[in-house]
């Protein structure tokens, strides 16, 4: 099993900042991905950047160039820092652990952009 918290999240306007953190507890080492999603009122759940145990990784076309997925495995820790918000940014933010047999999710933090 892993546990998973996200942090972060907060309201702030167009053109600022965010870093999200997603602090992970439990059998991490079965852990081969990592990734932070998002769902907007009425949308479907939807990936915004992934992160391999290679180092390998993948961003939502709308996000390249803002956001950047990092991790700090002494600490466990999994980050999203989000550049030049737009508020069609706005949505709760999941982070999400994956493995060969089971992935997990966070609780989710709420990201708010107004304009």
């Amino acid at each position: 099993q892993v546990q998973l918290v996200e942090s972060g999240g907060g309201l702030v306007q167009a053109g600022g900042s965010l870093r999200l953190s997603c602090a992970a507890s439990g059998s991490i080492r079965s852990i081969n991905i990592m990734g932070w999603y998002r769902q907007a009122p009425g949308k479907q759940r939807e990936l915004v950047a992934a992160l391999t145990s290679g180092g390998i990784t993948n961003y939502a076309d709308s996000v390249k160039g803002r956001f950047t997925i990092s991790r700090v495995n002494a600490k466990n820790m999994v980050y999203l820092q989000m550049n030049s918000l737009k508020p069609e940014d706005t949505a709760v933010y999941y982070c999400k652990f994956g493995g060969a047999l089971h992935a997990y999710w966070g609780q989710g933090t709420q990201v708010t952009v107004s304009s």
